[in-house]
């Protein structure tokens, strides 16, 4: 099939999804489309059940697509770009401790609690999964998702510092899970060099600061670049173009350099969103990007969550698999609460927070799709379908169901 005729499937999925949920459902545009999404693929596996054969036809298509290549190296880059671009620097500023500790050290910290602790409650219900890639399901699954948190908090009203606090964490802590991601991916032997890893903690330490200082630092240097070049015209196509060459050229560097391209958006939307913002657009600028990048955000979450929602169709459904991920559930979200709690509440001793603070950054912590992309890097081993499934059954809980509970949670702060 070719990629064009695969483009119009999903759009048009996205499409008509957006409209039943708009008409008739009403909840929030991504968790309808996912909820939709996921009681097609559910209605088409029992017509198969029945005889059916739109099982076979469905999963064709979703083999043809790479969903980690189409979100790491397509969309993801566009929906930072999209979410930094409206944060505050100065607000960001503010909360700059909170941010940074929750996105590297949180990260870190639940990574290990995850990972150790379902290698025993894998082990318990029979499954036989090495500690190192237990590890890597820690590692992938304890990044809050940019993607599905600005798309709730779009909708909820949350005040400024707290949406400072949720966002500004999730868009940066992705690039750090992923430099955890790759260490750990390396450990196993699965990395680029494709044997066994020795890695030691001056290796560990190096790719940590190619990978995310050198992402920020190149970032901020495309962005410069960028806003020079920006605040020299004031023509809004000229404009815009220049922006969406920064995100696809500046990530496709950042890639092909072997440093952070997530983080190097991030930095760069945050320069362009404030700094390009106030002094290189003119009104009429301003208005025509911001329209841009808030339609290209809302095309590409759309058709990702949508994707999220038709993968089902290629998962195991066998109940070893379904217990270890219902499992999994309370682990991740205890371990949520102990790596934002603690230091949140060590933070409280010197600054003032909003109530219940640590229990909407919790709740509100939600997985998606870089999960999924990252779980379906794991090498093709006997290990790799049940991580697929627990991942996914945590990703699928917590945009569900945290995702329309959230709200109520902040609306009562």
């Amino acid at each position: 099939m070719l990629i064009t005729d695969t483009l119009a499937i999903l759009i048009s999925l996205a499409a008509l999804f957006s409209y039943i949920n708009y008409r008739y459902i009403k909840l929030p545009t991504t968790i309808g489309l996912l909820i939709i999404a996921l009681l097609l693929s559910l209605s088409i596996i029992v017509l198969g059940k029945l005889g059916i054969p739109l099982e076979d036809h469905a999963k064709h298509l979703l083999s043809q697509i790479n969903f980690n290549e189409t979100l790491m190296q397509g969309m993801l880059s566009a929906l930072l770009f999209a979410g930094a671009l409206h944060v505050h620097l100065e607000e960001l500023n503010k909360q700059k401790w909170v941010v940074a500790i929750l996105a590297s050290m949180g990260v870190i910290a639940s990574t290990f609690m995850i990972g150790f602790t379902s290698y025993y409650i894998f082990a318990f219900i029979g499954l036989e999964i090495p500690l190192v890639y237990c590890l890597l399901f820690g590692s992938l699954i304890s990044p809050t998702d940019p993607i599905a948190v600005m798309g709730i908090l779009k909708t909820i009203g949350a005040p400024k510092s707290l949406e400072t606090k949720i966002a500004g964490e999730s868009l940066f802590n992705d690039g750090v899970a992923i430099v955890i991601f790759l260490v750990l991916l390396n450990i196993a032997g699965a990395g680029h060099g494709g044997g066994q890893g020795e890695m030691d903690a001056i290796s560990i330490a190096t790719l940590f600061a190619q990978e995310a200082l050198g992402g920020a630092l190149f970032g901020f240097i495309i962005g410069y670049i960028t806003f020079r070049m920006l605040a020299s015209i004031d023509n809004y196509q000229v404009e815009i173009l220049l922006t969406l060459a920064l995100v696809l050229g500046g990530y496709a560097l950042a890639s092909a350099l072997h440093i952070s391209g997530p983080i190097a958006i991030v930095v760069a939307g945050l320069l362009i969103g404030n700094k390009g913002r106030r002094f290189a657009m003119s009104d009429k600028t301003r208005r025509h990007l911001d329209n841009f990048w808030e339609l290209i955000d809302e095309i590409l979450n759309a058709i990702l969550f949508v994707l999220i929602g038709l993968e089902v169709l290629v998962l195991s459904f066998e109940m070893q698999y379904l217990w270890a991920g219902l499992m999994m559930i309370p682990v991740t979200l205890l371990a949520r609460f102990i790596s934002v709690g603690t230091p949140v509440a060590i933070m409280k001793l010197r600054q003032s927070f909003s109530p219940r603070i640590i229990r909407i950054l919790t709740w509100g912590g939600l997985r998606g799709g870089i999960s999924i992309a990252l779980v379906l890097t794991l090498p093709d081993n006997e290990y790799r379908e049940v991580l697929l499934v627990v991942t996914y059954i945590v990703v699928i809980f917590s945009i569900i169901v945290q995702g329309l509970t959230i709200s109520k949670l902040i609306k009562k702060t």
